[in-house]
């Protein structure tokens, strides 16, 4: 007999990125195990408590007994409190068949391609932007279309005309206002425009809201309101930042009937449910939602902070925004001054000469061709405002002194 033959895994593998930030993560702890002082701005967490209401409700749910299976589509209850609160919010009319309840929001990018995106299909998303997007249009054997931003004095704006180019070769479009990891938003025309694309072009599109209900001011506007974009609109809702649930993985797909039957039944598929008693606690937080405005009090207070801790860091450039919890300044002048040129070994030299963790640019999808790279994105979701001006003290000191 001869040598048995190697088992081997799928070759469609190849193509399934992730969250390198994860790795950022890592390093992070590596370096805080070995005693030094670490400052995590890599991840976009949490570390403030759920609400209590929030968490008595998970637990008057588990003493009811409610753990076992449910609906694929989500419990009633829930199902109807979200249709109530996302159309509510966004001048939408949505019944409890509008929506499936997920176990997070990233459940949504993965159903939303494999619902409506044929293998070769083109598909339009933002780069910089959240990586799994990327990930999963790849890893289902679509075709990447991936559209850039320009900075601005006041924040970043799309480029139209990479969308207006491609979207003739496209089927679906992937839109991120109050954007992952720039932190910034359209414009009214800039959300039109894109609208009328879509429109034209017969586009599905996945309006990622993830975000939405993370502002300091002014009131955010979905897609799915504009003329013509209802029917053609799947909005992914989560909980996980809202009311800081992040690792309770809760969220839904609200869009057209057809579409949300459709994740239903891969819901049935792939999980059989989402968690049931963490259901119960989701309508507890959509029927009592108080405790979110704490949370974002705090948000506020370390977006303040960060903001005014990192104007004074030379050769950075950055624009404050108005949502999000994060920044994601341009770092090429401060680069410079410590003698890097690529923001990768920038990134491992600050954490090493000064305890600061952060991403970079390219853990957010693959640079586009002659795209500046030399930005970095600060999360403060995870880290309190004394420890911000610290760390930040820090960075400032040591691109102060150069190489």
């Amino acid at each position: 007999m001869g040598a048995p033959r190697q088992l081997q895994l799928a070759d469609r593998l190849s193509h399934l990125g992730t969250e390198t930030a994860f790795a950022v993560s890592k390093a992070a702890s590596q370096w805080a195990s070995a005693g030094n002082e670490v400052f995590p701005f890599h991840l976009g967490d949490i570390d403030l408590a759920t609400p209590r209401n929030i968490v008595d409700a998970m637990q008057a749910a588990i003493d009811a007994g409610y753990t076992g299976y449910c609906a694929g589509a989500g419990i009633e209850p829930l199902r109807a409190a979200l249709a109530h609160d996302i159309g509510l919010a966004r001048g939408l009319h949505f019944e409890s068949n509008n929506i499936a309840v997920q176990p997070g929001g990233k459940p949504v990018i993965t159903k939303f391609i494999q619902t409506l995106m044929n293998p070769g299909d083109g598909v339009l998303f933002p780069s910089p932007g959240y990586p799994i997007y990327e990930s999963q249009v790849e890893y289902f054997g679509g075709t990447p279309l991936p559209y850039g931003y320009s900075m601005t004095p006041t924040g970043f704006e799309i480029d139209l005309d990479r969308i207006e180019e491609e979207a003739p070769k496209a089927r679906l479009l992937i839109y991120n206002n109050l954007q992952n990891p720039l932190g910034c938003e359209s414009s009214r025309e800039e959300m039109e425009r894109i609208a009328e694309i879509a429109v034209e072009h017969n586009l599905w599109v996945l309006s990622d809201e993830a975000y939405f209900e993370m502002r300091y001011s002014g009131t955010s506007t979905s897609i799915a309101s504009l003329p013509g974009m209802g029917e053609r609109t799947v909005i992914l809702y989560t909980f996980s930042k809202r009311f800081a649930m992040t690792g309770w993985r809760l969220g839904c797909a609200a869009g057209p009937v057809p579409v949300i039957e459709a994740i239903s039944k891969l819901n049935t598929n792939d999980e059989s449910c989402t968690t049931h008693f963490v259901q119960h606690a989701g309508v507890a937080a959509l029927n009592d939602p108080s405790g979110a405005a704490p949370l974002l009090d705090e948000l506020r207070r370390r977006r303040d902070a960060t903001a005014s801790a990192l104007a004074e860091v030379p050769g950075v450039e950055f624009a404050v925004p108005e949502a999000t919890f994060y920044l994601f300044p341009r770092v090429a002048e401060a680069m410079d001054r410590v003698g890097h040129t690529n923001v990768g070994e920038f990134a491992t030299a600050a954490l090493q000469s000064t305890g600061m963790s952060f991403c970079t640019r390219h853990h957010f999808g693959r640079p586009l061709p002659g795209e500046d790279d030399k930005f970095i994105r600060l999360a403060y979701s995870g880290i309190g405002a004394d420890r911000i001006e610290r760390g930040l003290q820090r960075f400032a000191e040591w691109i102060d002194k150069g190489t």
